[in-house]
């Protein structure tokens, strides 16, 4: 097993977190963002001093790497890069939407056999990141940015319940009316429950590279022109 540091910023908490042996063991997070450039480096500082101050080395940096906001995307990855450079760290990139998922597999719901999951991030508008996961988080539906409508997802719940959650689920709840759509709140990507994800990564050696890792932010960034002050 292995040390790793968690960073995650891909929505609007902020969150950090360290695990060892397959069992976190300190975690931090702000619910009250977006405040990402405001509190990660003080959070990362904090939980790599907890590290050292046990004298447990850190093995490598997981961060959540998208979908999400691109801003808060850009500020996660360049700090995980950061301290993989300075200290010699190996990158693990973490795809957040499999990172909603891990609550729920843990056994936060009962879930049966053929359930299907689809978490949602809000793009704005009616439009959400999502995609849809066996419970073996082997994907049914890539992700992809949709448009919320009422055929979201309609071939799949006609044969399987369908759980989704997510800050992007909220959209769904009044246009999916089907009796097979469960709709689970309070679920958000978190560094604490990156650990089982990164583990497997580290295991398998599925390291990023530090110098030319980007984020997944599925649409490109587009800049817009600030309103006047009146």
């Amino acid at each position: 097993m292995s040390c790793i540091l968690h960073i995650e910023t891909s929505t609007k908490p902020c969150s950090v977190a360290v695990s060892q042996d397959g069992a976190v063991i300190y975690h931090i997070e702000d619910m009250n963002g977006p405040s990402h450039a405001t509190v990660l480096g003080s959070f990362v500082e904090q939980a790599a001093s907890f590290a050292d101050s046990h004298a447990i080395p850190l093995d490598a940096v997981a961060v959540s790497s998208g979908p999400g906001s691109y801003t808060g995307l850009r500020i996660g990855v360049s700090t995980a890069k950061g301290l993989c450079y300075s200290r010699d760290l190996k990158l693990l990139s973490i795809p957040t939407l499999k990172l909603l998922c891990v609550p729920l597999l843990l056994g936060r719901e009962e879930l049966p056999d053929d359930a299907l999951l689809c978490p949602m991030i809000d793009a704005r508008r009616m439009e959400v990141y999502t995609a849809l996961y066996n419970r073996a988080l082997k994907p049914v539906v890539d992700v992809q940015s949709m448009v919320v409508d009422n055929h979201c997802f309609e071939r799949h719940l006609n044969e399987h319940p369908v759980y989704f959650f997510g800050n992007g689920s909220d959209k769904c709840k009044e246009l999916i009316q089907h009796p097979n759509a469960r709709f689970i709140s309070g679920i958000h990507p978190l560094a604490k429950h990156m650990m089982p994800l990164a583990e497997r990564a580290n295991a398998m050696q599925e390291y990023q590279d530090v110098a030319y890792f980007e984020p997944f932010y599925l649409k490109e960034f587009q800049a817009t022109v600030p309103k006047p002050l009146l």
